[in-house]
């Protein structure tokens, strides 16, 4: 059987020093870049299974990667970065990362984050019917959400609400992304909406929603749905 293969993008060399042998010690195959130019090539030539990618290359902003990737490839990317501005994560996840992980960082955490955006991926390519925590399943051919069989009563935007979170299970959607996704681009800016929209849902589908497993809070930057074998979402 093969083994996912990881491409990691930063020019410090300690950092690659470090994750070669930590990540090939985790089960996955390295291939290594360094600049903007050698990552895009790889991308394209060696087919990599995920991006470990650094915002700060020689040659161009990672932000620009993320976009010129996203033009033509769904690879899953995890930012892994120095910078720590809301902002920037942000930016960088509505340009369509996965996920963002402050430099310094722990292997522990980083394999565990590439084994769920690894997952996503494959759950996105298999079938209609999705069983996500506690339970709780989705079926978006019937457009039914269902605990144990019986069918929860969601209104047609908390649905779409929780589909949205559901495709990109595992890695953090931004609240603009959501706001524009479900009720439109002129709603971008309407936080306190999403908010009483999210308490909403929660109520619904948590079995204890002053302590949610299911949909994690990012702070400042948006939400992130957990399943099962993604490990227990953070509270509120």
């Amino acid at each position: 059987m093969s083994l996912d293969r990881v491409l990691v993008v930063d020019d410090e060399p300690q950092i690659q020093r470090f994750l070669r042998p930590a990540l090939s010690a985790a089960g996955y195959e390295v291939i290594e870049a360094s600049t903007a130019a050698e990552a895009l090539k790889s991308v394209a030539t060696a087919a990599p299974d995920i991006v470990i990618l650094d915002l700060g290359l020689p040659d161009m902003d990672g932000k620009e990667v993320i976009a010129n990737i996203r033009g033509w490839s769904e690879v899953p990317i995890i930012i892994l970065s120095a910078r720590d501005r809301e902002s920037e994560k942000i930016a960088s996840l509505d340009l369509g990362a996965d996920d963002y992980i402050e430099k310094p960082f722990g292997i522990g955490e980083l394999t565990a984050r590439i084994r769920t955006a690894l997952r996503h991926r494959i759950r996105s390519e298999n079938g209609t019917t999705q069983t996500i925590a506690d339970g709780l399943s989705i079926d978006t051919l019937r457009r039914i959400v269902s605990r144990d069989g019986k069918q929860l009563k969601l209104t047609p935007k908390e649905y779409d609400l929780l589909v949205m979170l559901t495709r990109y299970a595992g890695r953090v959607v931004t609240h603009k992304t959501l706001l524009a996704s479900v009720w439109g681009p002129a709603h971008g800016e309407d936080l306190h909406y999403l908010r009483v929209f999210i308490g909403q849902l929660r109520q619904k589908i948590e079995l204890d929603p002053t302590d949610p497993r299911i949909i994690q809070t990012e702070p400042g930057v948006g939400y992130r749905l957990v399943a099962d074998e993604d490990g227990p979402a953070g509270r509120l």
